[in-house]
């Protein structure tokens, strides 16, 4: 089943309330057409009432990285950003949800100088539930290797979350849908592990987390970097290394990391069984350690919550 945008009532436009349907660009803009959007996805936990934004300053300093790669840099400073975020969630009363914020190019330019187009800022929010479907997280979903490949290094800057890359990411999730599974794992030029569709990706081989580098092929994932942490706190050898495409096959556990697949246990690659074909036990307790931290059952000891 698609996972379908549930609307809210508000969104924020450079620094403005406006109606969610009033939230239109020109088909001439740059965003529309050659994908000159930069964004971020966030997420926003309810648990008792109290409701909080995970990694909230990582987001922002990642999507102004993208802004100055892109050179499009909005008028408002990383605070104001961030504060528009916390109101967006607070202003259309939502519980748990995800938070868009977006840099775009708009109407202006004709060609590929973009610098006749204004550069406008947008926070979106809305309600969202499990990413890859009811039971992922428990149960763990079967992915495919698709037959799409990351972008060389240079081609594009990978580490800046640009719409325009995500064509590719498409591609291989229609594909994935198309032949029976879940989602995708994508190889980078060099025929090597790159990452998921649009999420990271971890291994557990005898007893260790093994995470492929950031070889200028994959995003610099913020949930990756937390899984990185909690694994270093909970006792969890963990390295980053390059990753074969068979390793994906002979690994006990596997799992995607993201801010919307969260920690989403992979239980078979090309309808081959990982490990025992279950979640694994390693990926399930880094899983409750994570989803204690952003569900506020557990103290936050590195200050990742942003209250709203």
């Amino acid at each position: 089943m698609a996972l379908e945008l549930q609307e809210s009532e508000f969104i924020w436009k450079d620094g403005e309330f406006i109606a969610w349907e009033d939230a239109r660009v020109h088909l001439l803009s740059l965003a529309v057409q050659f994908g000159v959007s930069l964004f971020e996805g966030i997420r926003c936990y309810e648990a008792g009432g109290r409701r909080a934004i995970f990694r909230l300053g990582a987001h922002i300093r990642r999507l102004y990285n993208s802004c100055i790669v892109y050179r499009m840099v909005p008028k408002y400073t990383r605070e104001e950003y961030a504060q528009a975020c916390v109101d967006v969630v607070a202003r259309n009363r939502l519980q748990s949800c995800y938070i868009r914020p977006m840099v775009i190019r708009g109407y202006g330019a004709a060609a590929l100088d973009p610098r006749p187009s204004p550069i406008e800022s947008y926070v979106a929010a809305w309600p969202l539930d499990t990413y890859l479907g009811k039971g992922a997280l428990e149960k763990g979903v079967g992915v495919k290797v698709s037959s799409w490949q990351r972008a060389e290094p240079n081609t594009f800057p990978m580490r800046a979350k640009a719409a325009g890359h995500y064509n590719a990411a498409m591609l291989m999730k229609m594909e994935a849908h198309a032949d029976g599974y879940a989602d995708a794992i994508a190889l980078g030029p060099n025929g090597l592990v790159s990452e998921g569709s649009g999420q990271n990706l971890f291994l557990v081989a005898d007893g260790e987390l093994i995470t492929p580098i950031l070889d200028g092929t994959s995003l610099q994932g913020i949930t990756r970097d937390t899984i990185i942490k909690l694994a270093a706190e909970m006792g969890i050898p963990c390295r980053e290394q390059l990753v074969a495409r068979e390793t994906l096959y002979t690994c006990d556990e596997l799992f995607f990391s993201g801010t919307a697949s969260e920690v989403t246990p992979i239980t078979s690659v090309d309808r081959l069984p990982v490990g025992c074909g279950t979640a694994g036990e390693i990926t399930l307790s880094i899983q409750r350690r994570f989803m204690d931290i952003v569900k506020q059952r557990a103290e936050d000891p590195h200050g990742w919550l942003t209250h709203v």
